[in-house]
């Protein structure tokens, strides 16, 4: 039977596959398709293969005529002819066919039928979920990509036709993201103008997510919610498309969300952003992590002179991301994050004090939202750190805090990104608490096998530097950071708080025997940590949590550090530290005095049931009993109270109250300890920085200078006579010839007296005084005679004696009469 309206002659004169394809539509096409007849058109498609590009024209043709007649109905039987053909035949001659098919497709989604754009997006699914023997070399998907992002966005009056239209456009692009991945040209679905389009129309229809809560691995979609709520399918497939990028098109898919952010200005509130790159960082692969942050990284710099929420809602992503990819692979890129932060943390200082510049130039206050709002940028920055830094490995984490350590502005030294030349003290005091506050969270948990390796002489020597002890709050963050790396068998939860503790082993003190390195590390450096303690405590702006801290940093070396020797070096310290109250030669207020006395208290009673000597025990003991019912503002549980009275004098002359140095020594002595050092007073070592200080320097309190001489043994002598007329000595006397060596031998001088054992320096020093004794001797002599070797000459001034390196030579004066 021909089709309706062809004569029987004229029918049986068309070509077969025209006759096969007309048969299938029947004369109602409410009665849907003719099954025997399409079952006779398949048959024929699967036999001649060849056929199938003539079949697939002849039905676009057929269906163009309908689509535009508005014969629906005739329609969906040729879309459901064409899915048929496509299911049966696998081909290599499909490849014509199917450009037939996406040409149908195109018609239908062109059409301004709601109906039929889901009909032929229906289609392209199932298109797009056959998988093609052979890889096809033109074929482009420009067109679907752009329709279907188009449908993505529907603004249909009708709540019901808007919803199937936005479904059918996410499914549309998930067929696209399917078929073009799985075709060997795959990268042009990747190109920036199909995923400026792709990722803006999943974003657009995801930002209706109300449960942001639910955002986790892929592993673990939302359940119990229906997929046919575009919010959640335009999320699954944005998580789809970001599993399959790859290295090279990582960035193309992930800067759109970038953009998209941007627009619709979802960085302030940043809920939406935070869910979007925590989607992000679960779906791609874990070693594309760092490109992740890469990008935010990059958008963070390019967004630096928006609001300050603006950067805190794009930091606070950042910090999100990190959390994912610090437990993974992060790659290159963890000097990159520091490196970033900190500059953004300068900018932000500078914008902070600027607009504090300006509110007081003009004399009104209106900035002051601006100078909160850019604190909590400055908060997010220093969170970000503290979180990327103390999820580290133990060896990256040392690396970064000598790299923050590098960027904190101290006297002496220069930062190549933290320059605080113009920021004023006001600005250099604000980085300074921030990069410590970010040093301190990134130090948290760190547990090194050495003490060296955690506090290694780069890192130790800015971080004790006094530029960084003229603020309370810097001086608390410092002790705080030692304290996080000294620490390694987590007692300063047990010692928190300054008091007279009656029984040190209820706290269950957990300490290993010290080792041979850490013995090395505070013959080298030990020094330099009692000097810091020392100096602390003369501050007049201490507080109460100032003392605290300061006990728990003597607290900490006791357990961690102290051999014998550190022993008796932490008993001279603290006996120093009591003189200080007692002399008060730096004229402190009453309450640093008794606190001081406190401190003192506190720590000779921890240290003294620690090393368990009995007499010492009883000394310290009697000193505490006496001081609670006589001056009871000496102990920590008094002069640390809200309402405490002070006196109004210290008296020296009660000995019952102070701790004595013979006392000690003679408690000690019976036990075995070598008490010898005990009777030379502590003195805090020098530094070239003191005199460089604003601070009060303690180089009044080092009155001598001894150049010691490196070898200790027999010297090469050589006899050097020279004769010298008066003017060639007036010449060797003046000493503007000699200021570079002069500094050079102070500089020397310096690091002897630092890290040379006290035994050595001191009899060398006295050695070097008899020497010089002698010398001035033979000079004095009627009778000059030549010395053996050059030595060095003494002069006082000012009531301090100081020895340089100047040669004497043989003076020949015949004629000269010594009186």
């Amino acid at each position: 039977m021909g089709q309706k309206g062809v004569c029987c002659c004229c029918a049986a004169l068309r070509p077969r596959y025209k006759r096969l394809v007309d048969n299938i539509f029947p004369e109602d096409p409410k009665d849907g398709l003719v099954k025997a007849d399409m079952e006779k058109l398949t048959f024929y498609a699967v036999s001649a293969p060849e056929k199938l590009d003539r079949i697939g024209a002849y039905l676009a043709e057929r269906l163009s005529r309908d689509v535009v007649r508005h014969r629906y109905g005739y329609v969906l039987i040729a879309m459901e002819a064409l899915d048929q053909l496509l299911m049966a035949c696998h081909s290599q001659s499909i490849k014509p066919f199917v450009e037939s098919f996406l040409h149908m497709v195109a018609k239908l989604l062109e059409s301004g039928e709601p109906k039929l754009q889901i009909l032929g997006t229906n289609s392209f699914v199932k298109f797009a979920n056959i998988e093609e023997d052979t890889p096809s070399y033109h074929r482009r998907y420009d067109f679907f990509v752009s329709r279907f992002s188009a449908m993505c966005h529907s603004c249909d009056p009708d709540p019901e036709i808007q919803n199937g239209i936005r479904i059918a456009g996410i499914r549309g692009i998930q067929g696209v993201v399917r078929k073009a991945v799985n075709d060997e040209l795959r990268a042009t679905i990747w190109e920036p103008q199909h995923m400026d389009k792709i990722v803006p129309s999943l974003l657009f229809n995801m930002h209706k997510i109300e449960d942001v809560d639910r955002i986790g691995p892929p592993s673990s979609p939302a359940a119990g919610v229906k997929e046919e709520n575009p919010s959640v399918l335009a999320e699954n497939c944005f998580r789809e498309l970001l599993g399959r990028a790859t290295y090279g098109n990582m960035n193309n898919a992930v800067r759109p969300v970038f953009a998209h952010l941007d627009h619709h200005r979802l960085w302030e509130p940043n809920e939406f952003a935070v869910s979007c790159f925590k989607i992000i960082m679960y779906s791609i692969q874990a070693q594309y992590s760092h490109h992740v942050i890469q990008e935010i990284l990059g958008h963070l710099d390019v967004r630096k002179r928006d609001s300050p929420r603006v950067r805190a809602g794009i930091i606070q992503v950042l910090l999100e991301a990190v959390a994912i990819a610090a437990k993974g692979s992060i790659g290159p890129t963890v000097l990159e994050v520091f490196n970033t932060l900190l500059k953004h943390l300068r900018i932000s200082v500078d914008f902070e004090l600027g607009d504090r510049r300006s509110s007081a130039g003009s004399g009104t206050l209106s900035t002051s939202s601006k100078e909160s709002d850019e604190r909590i940028v400055q908060n997010a920055i220093i969170q970000t750190i503290g979180f990327f830094g103390s999820n580290l490995p133990d060896y990256q984490r040392s690396e970064i805090m000598m790299f923050i350590m590098s960027k904190v502005p101290v006297l002496g030294t220069t930062s190549k990104s933290l320059d605080p030349s113009n920021l004023g003290d006001l600005g250099t005091r604000r980085i300074q608490i921030m990069l410590l506050r970010s040093l301190l969270m990134v130090t948290s948990g760190y547990k090194g096998t050495t003490i060296s390796n955690a506090l290694p002489a780069p890192f130790l020597d800015p971080l004790l530097s006094p530029s960084l002890m003229e603020d309370s709050e810097l001086r608390q963050l410092v002790l705080e950071i030692l304290h996080n790396l000294i620490d390694r068998h987590d007692n300063r939860a047990k010692l928190r708080g300054i008091r007279i503790i009656p029984d040190v082993s209820d706290l269950k003190i957990k300490r290993d025997k010290i080792s041979r390195q850490d013995v090395s590390f505070m013959k080298k450096h030990g020094q330099q940590l009692y000097r810091h303690i020392y100096l602390g405590c003369k501050e007049e702006d201490n507080v109460q949590k100032n003392f605290e801290l300061l006990f728990t940093s003597l607290a900490l070396t006791t357990i961690e550090l102290a051999n014998e020797e550190v022993v008796i070096d932490l008993i001279r310290l603290a006996i120093a530290l009591q003189d200080i109250a007692i002399i008060n030669e730096d004229n402190l207020p009453m309450f640093n005095r008794c606190g001081v006395m406190a401190l003192v208290a506190a720590y000779l009673n921890f240290l003294s049931q620690m090393i368990a000597v009995p007499a010492f025990c009883q000394h310290v003991s009697k000193v505490i009993e006496t001081r609670s019912v006589e001056a009871a503002y000496f102990l920590p549980e008094t002069i640390f109270k809200d309402k405490c009275d002070l006196p109004k004098s210290l008296e020296k002359d009660e000995k019952d109250l102070f701790f004595l140095t013979n006392k000690i020594a003679e408690s000690l002595g019976g036990s075995g300890y070598n008490v010898e050092r005990l009777s030379v007073p502590y003195v805090p070592q020098v530094t070239d920085e003191d005199r460089l200080s604003r601070r009060k320097s303690i180089v009044d309190t080092v009155s001598i200078q001894v150049d010691i001489l490196s070898g200790n043994g027999s010297e090469d002598k050589v006899d050097n006579t020279e004769e010298i007329t008066f003017e060639a000595l007036k010449k060797a006397i003046d000493n503007n010839g000699l200021e570079e060596q002069e500094k050079e031998k102070r500089r020397l001088v310096i690091e002897k007296f630092q890290k040379a054992p006290f035994e050595e320096i001191a009899a060398q020093c006295e050695t070097k005084a008899n020497m010089l004794h002698d010398r001035l001797a033979q000079i004095l002599e009627l009778t000059i005679r030549p010395p053996p070797s050059p030595s060095g000459t003494m002069t006082i001034t000012s009531g301090h004696a100081h020895y340089h390196s100047v040669p004497v030579y043989e003076m020949k004066f015949p004629d000269l009469c010594v009186y």
